[in-house]
């Protein structure tokens, strides 16, 4: 082949490996070699295994050479958020309170991509503990994104992000519990798939809030995101939150026409105060459905604000449970700004706590008998503000990061409080040329409805084929990177 292999699709160089016109090994090695140059610029990574990516690559070639491959991700190079346990390594989870935590066990997710033949090049950095939306991390150094490295990659999962815009990786994983795969999907041009509240396991991945964790895939399209959901998902013995329904051949799905389907766009709220240049983009995207055949139409829906509330209660509370001793015996330890949001869970009260829960299920059911019985898939914004830079939105260095801050997760944390399926596509970029994606909601386990709807979008645009121009520039100041 002509061109840079890491500049491929995953589905893309999933189809040259079935061809033979690309190895496992020349796949790793210009992810290598991309992740080696880019990372004093972006600080994406926490560890780099060279030797294990070129251990795992040969033998994935010699797999296929036998015609015994594992599939499409046979000899796919990918990384991970540092919160899922691999037996025998360090999980930091983005903290220095981890730092020598080596897990005996390895995370359901990680087994089912290893069966798969994905390679894991190495570790992505996170916000600590997954309690950031920024990208911050005084503790490893700050991820930068691709696009513009003064500008948030946005948190937790911002380098799960970053590496794939940046053409690092062909896809990776993040968790998500009030939009971490979907806002830094946003901000860094890439598909974020937060799955159905029990479609994914749990096991094995450090809990930020263990009734609204999700974990889901971040790649370059729709398609390649369905490659990686179809291998994680599933029940398992090692969680039981994990639900125990069939999993569909998302890949398949996606050739079904969308002409019938129907969006809805809901009425108030998401788009009260959205941004003009974001707006734009979210206006034309719906007229690309309409293009399609897709009804667009608004919706009346029940008041977000009331999930966001909710939300907010059940995540300080189930945070402050998991930190408690922590942050009693080690409060200095924590970042700037982490421990403080985990020390408000510590006043929540059980009765708040327990009401907030109940109200989880009949919540549901308005959405699901109200805007989602009327639409096979709502659109709202996934941020209404433009993209921050990284020096305003540090706690330590802004007054107006409060107000930043206080954005986040507007549009999204309320889809993880009702457990339902989102999805954040680009759809552009913003007048001061930051990407920007929009948001689509299904029903529970729907994500192949949400994958057709991303995959149909991305045929008849290009914004999946915007690559980032990295610069050479000042290596990131504080970066802690790992390579073996």
């Amino acid at each position: 082949m002509t061109g840079n292999p890491a500049d491929l699709t995953l589905s893309a160089a999933a189809a040259l490996l079935r061809a033979g016109r690309v190895s496992a090994g020349e796949l790793v090695e210009a992810c290598l070699d991309r992740i080696e140059r880019q990372q004093p610029l972006l600080n994406t990574f926490l560890t780099v295994d060279r030797d294990g990516a070129r251990a795992a690559a040969a033998a994935s070639d010699r797999r296929r050479a036998r015609g015994e491959t594992r599939g499409p991700l046979d000899g796919i190079p990918v990384a991970h958020k540092d919160l899922f346990d691999r037996a025998g390594r360090v999980t930091t989870a983005g903290s220095i309170l981890l730092k020598n935590r080596i897990p005996g066990r390895t995370a359901t997710v990680l087994k089912r991509l290893d069966a798969a033949g994905a390679i894991e090049i190495g570790t992505l950095g996170a916000s600590e503990f997954a309690a950031g939306a920024t990208g911050h991390n005084r503790h490893y150094g700050d991820c930068r994104n691709p696009w513009d490295r003064a500008r948030i990659p946005g948190g937790s999962s911002g380098a799960s992000a970053a590496a794939v815009a940046a053409r690092q990786v062909f896809a990776s994983l993040g968790t998500d519990t009030g939009g971490s795969v979907r806002m830094p999907a946003h901000f860094c041009g890439t598909v974020g798939l937060r799955p159905t509240q029990g479609r994914v396991s749990r096991h094995g991945i450090f809990p930020r809030s263990w009734s609204m964790d999700s974990a889901g895939p971040l790649a370059r399209t729709a398609e390649d995101a369905a490659l990686v959901l179809r291998a994680i998902a599933g029940p398992d013995s090692g969680d039981p939150t994990a639900e125990d329904v069939p999993v569909p051949d998302y890949s398949a799905a996606l050739g079904e026409p969308v002409a019938g389907l129907r969006i809805g766009v809901p009425a108030r709220y998401f788009f009260d105060e959205v941004d003009s240049g974001i707006r734009a983009l979210l206006e034309a995207a719906q007229e690309v459905f309409a293009g399609l055949g897709v009804a667009v139409a608004p919706v009346e829906a029940p008041d977000p604000s009331l999930l966001f509330r909710l939300a907010l209660i059940v995540l300080k509370a189930e945070a402050a449970a998991v930190h408690e001793d922590w942050i009693r015996n080690r409060p200095g330890d924590y970042d700037h700004g982490i421990r403080e949001g985990m020390e408000d869970g510590l006043s929540v009260s059980a009765v708040d706590y327990l009401r907030a829960l109940r109200e989880r299920g009949p919540a549901l059911e308005r959405w699901l008998a109200g805007p989602l019985s009327q639409a096979d898939a709502l659109l709202t914004p996934v941020l209404d503000d433009p993209t921050p830079t990284l020096a305003e939105s540090a706690v330590t260095g802004s007054d107006g990061a409060a107000r930043v801050m206080a954005r986040f997760g507007r549009c999204t944390r309320p889809f993880s409080f009702l457990g339902l399926p989102a999805m954040s596509i680009p759809c552009g970029f913003q007048p001061d040329g930051m990407p920007a994606g929009f948001q689509l909601i299904g029903r529970p386990f729907a994500e192949r409805t949400l994958l057709r709807l991303g995959h149909a979008y991305r045929k008849v645009t290009d914004w999946h084929e915007h690559a980032p121009a990295i610069a050479p520039g000042d290596p990131e100041p504080n970066g802690r990177t790992r390579f073996r």
